[in-house]
């Protein structure tokens, strides 16, 4: 599903209390009964307030009906949960307006925001169970029995996502390494600084792919003996980053010219393994065959120095007083339970994608699993314009805007130096 958010203007605070009770209520129960979103949500309307408020929800798609239900009730729907993520960082005014999106993935949207003094951040959407919507209810099946409640679904998978990622964002920047700057973090999405940076796929050309390989590589070595693998170290997740320094003629002569430095930025976390995990030597080994096929297929670069190995790697774990950030994450509160679902949820992920995987920025399926489950009531039909233009409390403030940034499926046509933009339209 795509983030539309139009509808948060005429949201009104019984609107946004009542959508609560039903986020509530999926601890409990996968569809939550009418008769509890009424306790739950205490209006001062009692229980025709509620309905008026269900109907609003219901008729914006973010609750919904599931076909064929036993009983009356409604379940909360991605769309729901986007607009309660972004109801919280509004009222933080950490978000005031959604822009484009720039980003999309089988796993998640990656949107360009906008705080009150407009400055421009960058807002990822945990979606996990994007690319299962054919076997979503044998999916759901297996979730029901690991994890009863929590709407039993992929919104709780990918509440954990987004809980893992932001920790280990701000873990590896704490150490140094260069990872967008985390801002905040709420149910399944990410606030994070924008990095002005192209993703490594769309280069066609580097001035030195063999130091550029060294440095991916000393990365994949450095997230090693912090007790870290990456997991999904490729093309799609590196951006890089181009930083120029203006030439110092007094220094260099008056013909000196400016230094450019290609930085590698790394990206998405979620499926971020420790070095003792039973396949860690799975996941080490492809990360590094991952690096070394697109460096051949793109840039017709191919190492000499065999490696490097997991084994060797493993013993640098913790050298020289490096810290285990596998085992400080965890301590962060991401419980072994947690990690066992998401871990559980993302190898169903990847075992679906097709060979050779797509990436953080490739373009999903159109279909949504909440259009095979959920049918609108039609008496939920019949609520009066007039209630549904009213301003809501705290969301006035979301706007639509369009931001500066392409998509990453757009054209690209700008030259930068020691760079080459590779155009894949």
């Amino acid at each position: 599903m795509k983030l539309d958010t139009k509808a948060m203007r005429h949201l009104t605070a019984e609107d946004w209390r009542v959508l609560a009770a039903v986020e509530t209520g999926t601890k409990t129960h996968e569809l939550v009964p009418t008769t509890i979103i009424e306790r739950l949500s205490r209006l001062r309307g009692g229980v025709s307030g509620v309905h008026r408020s269900i109907s609003a929800l219901a008729k914006t798609g973010l609750i919904g009906r599931i076909k064929e239900a036993k009983y009356d009730g409604y379940r909360l729907t991605y769309g729901g949960m986007d607009y309660l993520a972004l109801h919280t960082y509004a009222a933080q005014d950490a978000v005031y307006s959604v822009g484009n999106r720039i980003g999309v993935g089988k796993e998640s949207d990656i949107m360009v925001v906008a705080d009150n003094a407009g400055v421009q951040r960058v807002l990822k959407i945990h979606r996990l169970g994007r690319i299962s919507f054919r076997t979503v209810r044998a999916n759901r099946d297996y979730l029901r029995k690991s994890r009863q409640g929590q709407g039993g679904t992929w919104m709780y998978l990918s509440r954990l996502a987004a809980m893992k990622e932001y920790a280990f964002m701000k873990a590896l920047r704490d150490e140094g390494f260069v990872v967008p700057e985390p801002i905040a973090q709420n149910r399944h999405t990410i606030l994070m600084a924008l990095v002005d940076a192209f993703p490594l796929r769309q280069i066609s050309e580097v001035g030195d792919p063999a130091a550029l390989y060294a440095e991916l590589i000393g990365i994949i070595l450095r997230l090693a003996k912090h007790g870290l693998i990456h997991g999904d170290f490729n093309e799609f997740n590196i951006l890089l980053k181009e930083e120029r320094t203006p030439a110092n003629e007094a220094e260099d002569g008056p013909d000196a010219e400016e230094q450019i430095r290609v930085t590698p930025v790394l990206i998405d976390f979620p499926q971020m393994v420790s070095t003792e995990h039973p396949n860690a030597e799975f996941y080490f080994d492809r990360d590094v065959a991952c690096i070394k096929r697109f460096f051949e297929r793109r840039f017709h670069f191919v190492s000499t120095a065999p490696g490097p190995f997991f084994k060797d790697a493993k013993k640098t774990v913790g050298a020289n007083g490096a810290r285990r950030l596998d085992a400080a994450v965890e301590a962060s509160g991401f419980t072994k339970k947690m990690l066992k679902d998401l871990e559980a949820a993302i190898r169903e992920q990847q075992a679906q994608r097709p060979e050779g995987g797509e990436g953080e920025y490739s373009e999903p399926d159109d279909d949504d699993d909440d259009d095979e489950e959920e049918e609108d009531d039609d008496d939920d039909q019949e609520q009066d314009d007039d209630e549904h233009g009213q301003n809501g409390n705290g969301a006035e403030d979301i706007e639509q805007t369009v931001g500066d940034h392409s998509s990453a499926d757009d054209k690209v046509d700008v030259g930068i130096a020691k760079l080459s933009v590779k155009d894949e339209t």
